[in-house]
C-alpha cells in the first residue's frame, strides 16, 4: 500500500513571536537564512505570544492570522516587523494599511480585527507558550528544546541548525 499523503518537513521550528517586538524584528533575517537553507524540509511556524508591554500586539497577531488564510503570512510578518516604531504609533490602522499594500483585503482585516474571528488562535498559542516556559519574544522550539531569543540572537541560528541537521538526519537513517 502506497501513502499518497504529502511529505512532512522532517523538522518543525516554531517561532514564538510578537509583531510589535524589535528583537522578533532582529530575527528576521536568522528565520529568513533558515528557510533558504532548508526549504521544505524545515517547517518554520509563526506562534503568537503577545506581551502586555505592547498595546497593539495582541491584534496584530490577529491581523498576521487573517494574512495567513489571505495566503500572505509571513510577508505580512515581514512588513509588520519592518516597522515596530510605526506600529507603536499608528496602531490598528497600519495594520490595515500594510495588508492594503501587500493587496490583501484591507476591510476583511478591518472586519476580522472587529469580530475578533482569529482570537482563539492567538489564546491557544499564548497558553501553550506558558505551558512550556516561554516567557518572552522571540522564543524557538526545536526538537523538544527551548530557545530563548529574547536575551541574546547570538549562536541560535547555529544552535537550531545543528538540531535540525540531527532531526533530518535520524528521519533518513
Amino acid at each position: 500500500m502506497s501513502d499518497t499523503s504529502p511529505a512532512r518537513p522532517a523538522a518543525v521550528l516554531d517561532v514564538w513571536c510578537e509583531l510589535q517586538c524589535p528583537d522578533c524584528r532582529t530575527a528576521l533575517d536568522d528565520l529568513r537564512a533558515l528557510r533558504a537553507h532548508y526549504g521544505d524540509r524545515l517547517e518554520v511556524r509563526l506562534r503568537h505570544f503577545p506581551l502586555e508591554k505592547h498595546k497593539h500586539a495582541f491584534a496584530a497577531a490577529q491581523a498576521a492570522e487573517e494574512a495567513l488564510e489571505q495566503g500572505q503570512g509571513w510577508a505580512y510578518v515581514e512588513a509588520v516587523l519592518g516597522r515596530v516604531e510605526e506600529l507603536d504609533r499608528k496602531g490598528e490602522p497600519l495594520l490595515v494599511e500594510v495588508a492594503r499594500e501587500l493587496g490583501l483585503d484591507a476591510e476583511e482585516f478591518d472586519t476580522a480585527l472587529i469580530d475578533g474571528r482569529h482570537i482563539l488562535i492567538v489564546d491557544a498559542d499564548q497558553a501553550e507558550g506558558k505551558a512550556i516556559g516561554v516567557t518572552g519574544t522571540p522564543t524557538y522550539v526545536i526538537g523538544g528544546e527551548r530557545l530563548d531569543g529574547g536575551k541574546s540572537q547570538e549562536g541560535l541560528r547555529e544552535r537550531i541548525e545543528a538540531i535540525a541537521d540531527r532531526l533530518l538526519a535520524e528521519q533518513r537513517a
